[in-house]
């Protein structure tokens, strides 16, 4: 009795869902039993189909419908500006249009270096600044090199250096190189010291420190600016002449000369 009720129940379940499932006997059933299976729905249902592309006809006409029904997307109603066009360098040279370009770095005219802060008065620096300042780079080195002051050989080593930097990494002509500006700055004081004095005195003695600075740029040479010097005071002579020459006199005496 009780195995009947099971298998009229199973039937019950399975026919609404299979009705090519006969009530032979549980033989059909097991058959037919994947019918009911939740899987084949879910893949039915869920996995994606092949979608079939559309024609660019169609496509047209479901834009114009839904322009007409006022449903049509903004980005299509808004119209797309038209890219500029590129003109190429050969079609720039032949038709004379201008074409930009990138700024370039202008080319560096000067360059700039100086000593590190070493002890030494601002004072006693500054009087080898002067020496060194408007000459040639040559001029100046071979100067600090007879120098007999102490700093000299620092200022003859930043001098040369300042030169090769300035030709290896500025790219300017080594034999128009001049020091333009020379200048002194002060550096930090050193530590305190006491000074004894007598009857039980005392004084406070700092030790300074200081440093040159220089400008190196492309200039006149040595040999041009004895050139230019000597053809200033060659204009400056003027010659007794049958024709008279409207230049002013030189020095001119304060009563007649005659």
């Amino acid at each position: 009795m009780r195995n009947t009720l099971r298998y009229g129940a199973r039937l019950a379940f399975s026919a609404p869902q299979s009705p090519a499932i006969s009530s032979n006997g549980p033989l059909e059933l097991r058959r037919h039993a994947s019918y009911i299976n939740p899987i084949n729905w879910v893949k039915e249902k869920l996995v994606p189909a092949v979608r079939e592309k559309q024609t660019k006809e169609e496509v047209e006409a479901a834009k114009h419908q839904a322009s007409v029904e006022g449903t049509g997307s903004v980005f299509e109603t808004v119209p797309v500006p038209a890219r500029p066009r590129t003109i190429s360098k050969r079609s720039a040279t032949t038709l004379g249009a201008y074409v930009s370009r990138k700024p370039t770095r202008p080319r560096p005219t000067a360059h700039k270096y100086s000593t590190a802060n070493f002890k030494i008065s601002h004072r006693k620096l500054n009087m080898l600044g002067r020496q060194i300042a408007g000459k040639p780079i040559d001029y100046a080195i071979l100067q600090m090199q007879f120098s007999e002051k102490r700093a000299s050989s620092r200022i003859m080593n930043m001098l040369a250096t300042a030169k090769d930097h300035a030709v290896r990494y500025k790219r300017l002509n080594e034999p128009k190189l001049v020091v333009a500006e020379a200048w002194v700055s002060k550096g930090p004081k050193g530590a305190r010291k006491l000074e004894p004095r007598g009857r039980g005195h005392f004084g406070i003695r700092t030790h300074p420190n200081s440093k040159l600075n220089v400008v190196l740029k492309e200039g006149k040479t040595l040999e041009r600016q004895r050139q230019e010097e000597r053809a200033r005071k060659l204009r400056k002579i003027v010659s007794a002449a049958v024709v008279r020459e409207d230049k002013p006199i030189r020095n001119p005496s304060p009563t007649w000369g005659w």
